[in-house]
C-alpha cells in the first residue's frame, strides 16, 4: 500500500460529515435479488437531507477551512446536487457561499439551493452550460478572495465521499462480491475505492458510465485524461466532459472494472428500485443498479452479494413519462417490431392471433397502400430470446419483420408519427366511408381479440392506434370503413361490444391531420 492510500484511509476515518449528513441504510432489494439469484443491497444515499451523497464531500471540505477562509466565504459551480450540498453546509457552518449556476438551470433546482442555504447563499446565473458557470466561478474566486469547493477533484471532497464505503463495510461484514458506483467526475468512486482497497481489497469496485458520458472510461483506456466534446444529459448528474486529475489517477489505479449502461437500462433500473423501495431515483442515482444487473447476468453470478450505491434522487418530475415509456424495453420486457402484412380484411386479426398469450403493448397502423400494410407493434416478452422467438414465429407465418427494439429513431419519434392521411388512388381515397372512434379497451388479456372477433370481416380497419399507458383502460383510436348501408349493423356491433366509445369522425383535428 502506498503512502497516498494510507493518507486517504486516514482522511476518510477522520472526515467530518455527520454534522450534516446521516448514515444511510443498506437496504436489501428482495424483488431484484430474487430475479437475479443474488443478494442485492442498495446503499441509500438518495435519503440524505439534500437527496444525494454530495453533501458529504462538500461539508468535509468546508469544515476543514480555517476560520479566516470561512469568514471570506466559499464559491462553487454546479447546476445540481453539489450546489445543494454546498448551500446546506454553508448554512450549518454560518459562512457565505456564492453558487454559480448556468442560466439554463431549472427554477426548481435554483429554489432548492436557496431553500437549503437561506441568507448565507448568493446565487449567480451565468452562461448556458456547466463549463461557462465554472469559468465564471474561477473569475469571481480571484476577484473576491473566496475558497473554491470543487465538486470532485479535491482530496477532502474525495475523503468525504469515501465515508460511504466505511459505512457499507461496517453495515455488511459478510463477503461482498462487488460494489457498483456511478462515475461523473470521479469523486465518489475515488473515495469508495480508496477505503475498500485499503480495508477489504478482495471486494471488486466497479465503475459505471453511460454510453454518451464516458469520459473516465475513455481516459483510463487512453492512459491520460480525455475531454469529451459533448455529453448526454439524461443522466445529468454524471454528465462531465473532463474528469479530475486526482480522481483519474485514483480510478486508474484502484477500480477493478467498468460497466457502460444505456438509457433504457437506466430507465429499467429506476423501475426496479421503485418496485423494491417505492422511491424514485434520478437517472444518475440508478446507474449503479443498471450496471449491477448487467454485470450479474454477463458474469452468470449466483448467490453473490452485490452492492449498488443509489447516489441521488433529485429527479425532474417531467422526466417520469420518458422513464416509464422506456423501462420495459430496457428490461427486455417489451419488443418493438415493424411488420408487413397484406392489405386485406382479416389480416389484422390473423396477426394478433399469432401473438397468442403475449400482451400487445402498442399497435400503430394507418392504411397507406392498396397492397401492403405496415404495422408498428409492441409486444410483451420475457427477455431478448423470447423477442427473437416472436420474430421467428411471425416470419415463419409469412410476415416481413423488422426488429425496432434498439432503434432510437423508432422509439423516440416514429412510434408517434405513424398515421397521417390515407392516400388517394386514382383520385379516390383508399379509405372511403371511414369512421373514427375512440375506445376504452379493458386492460386485460383478450380485450383486443374480443374486438376483432366481433368486427364484421367486411368492415376494414383503416387506422389503429394504441399504447398501454398503465391505466385501467387502454385508450384506442380506430378507423373503420363502414358502408352507409351497414350503419344499423354497426350500431348493434358497438352496443354488443360494450366498450366505452366516442365517435370522432367529424372532429376538426381529424380533418386536418387524419
Amino acid at each position: 500500500m502506498t503512502h497516498k492510500h494510507i493518507d486517504y484511509l486516514q482522511r476518510i476515518l477522520t472526515a467530518r460529515v455527520y454534522d450534516v449528513a446521516r448514515e444511510t441504510p443498506l437496504d436489501t432489494a428482495r424483488n431484484l435479488g430474487r430475479r437475479l439469484h443474488n443478494k442485492v443491497l442498495f446503499k441509500r444515499e438518495d435519503q440524505q437531507p439534500v437527496f444525494s451523497f454530495k453533501l458529504r464531500g462538500a461539508y468535509n471540505k468546508m469544515s476543514g477551512l480555517s476560520a479566516e477562509e470561512r469568514a471570506r466565504g466559499v464559491i462553487c459551480a454546479s447546476a445540481g446536487n453539489h450546489a445543494q450540498g454546498v448551500a446546506l453546509s454553508a448554512h450549518r457552518l454560518g459562512c457565505k457561499a456564492v453558487i454559480v449556476m448556468p442560466s439554463t438551470t431549472p427554477k426548481v433546482k435554483i429554489d432548492a439551493v436557496r431553500a437549503f442555504g437561506g441568507a448565507n447563499v448568493e446565487i449567480v446565473l451565468e452562461g448556458e452550460s456547466y463549463s461557462d458557470a465554472h469559468a465564471h466561478a474561477l473569475l469571481l474566486q480571484d476577484a473576491r478572495g473566496l475558497s473554491f469547493v470543487h465538486p470532485f477533484d479535491d482530496p477532502d471532497v474525495i475523503a468525504g465521499q469515501g465515508t460511504i464505503a466505511m459505512e457499507i463495510l461496517r453495515q455488511h461484514q459478510a463477503p461482498i462480491e462487488a460494489v457498483f458506483c456511478a462515475i461523473g467526475g470521479g469523486g465518489l468512486i475515488s473515495g469508495v475505492a480508496a477505503y475498500i482497497k485499503a480495508v477489504r481489497p478482495e471486494i471488486k469496485v466497479i465503475g459505471v458510465q453511460t454510453a454518451d458520458s464516458d469520459a473516465m472510461l475513455r481516459s483510463v483506456r487512453a492512459g491520460h485524461r480525455v475531454e469529451l466534446s459533448e455529453v448526454g444529459l439524461f443522466a445529468d448528474g454524471t454528465a462531465v466532459k473532463r474528469v479530475g486529475e486526482e480522481t483519474f489517477r485514483m480510478t486508474r489505479e484502484l477500480v477493478d472494472d467498468f460497466v457502460v449502461v444505456t438509457t433504457d437500462e437506466v430507465c429499467a433500473a429506476l423501475k426496479d428500485v421503485f418496485e423494491d423501495t417505492r422511491s424514485v431515483l434520478e437517472p444518475s442515482g440508478a446507474m449503479a443498479v443498471a450496471a449491477l444487473k448487467q454485470y450479474a447476468t454477463t458474469h452468470k453470478l449466483k448467490g453473490a452479494t452485490l452492492v449498488a450505491i443509489t447516489c441521488g434522487a433529485n429527479m425532474n418530475f417531467d422526466r417520469l413519462r420518458f422513464v416509464a415509456e422506456r423501462a420495459e424495453v430496457g428490461e427486455a420486457r417489451e419488443a418493438l417490431f415493424a411488420v408487413g402484412i397484406p392489405e386485406q380484411p382479416g389480416s389484422f386479426r390473423k396477426l394478433c392471433a399469432l401473438f397468442g398469450h403475449r400482451a400487445v403493448t402498442e399497435f400503430n397502423y394507418r392504411l397507406g397502400d392498396a397492397e401492403r400494410a405496415h404495422v408498428f407493434v409492441g409486444v410483451g416478452v420475457s427477455g431478448r430470446e423470447d423477442a427473437r422467438r416472436t420474430a421467428n414465429t411471425l416470419e415463419r407465418s409469412g410476415y416481413e419483420v423488422l426488429d425496432l427494439t434498439d432503434d432510437e429513431l423508432a422509439k423516440q419519434h416514429v412510434r408517434h408519427l405513424v398515421g397521417g392521411r390515407a392516400p388517394r388512388c386514382g383520385g379516390d381515397s383508399l379509405a372511403p366511408n371511414e369512421r373514427l372512434f375512440r375506445f376504452d379497451f379493458p386492460e386485460r388479456p383478450g380485450a383486443l381479440m374480443r374486438f376483432l372477433d366481433r368486427l364484421n370481416p367486411d368492415w376494414n380497419i383503416s387506422l389503429f392506434h394504441y399504447r398501454n399507458q398503465g391505466g385501467d383502460a387502454g385508450r384506442v383510436l380506430v378507423g373503420i370503413q363502414v358502408p352507409p348501408s351497414d350503419r344499423e349493423r354497426f350500431a348493434t356491433f358497438l352496443d354488443e361490444l360494450g366498450y366505452a366509445h366516442a365517435e370522432e369522425t367529424d372532429n376538426p383535428v381529424v380533418r386536418i391531420f387524419l
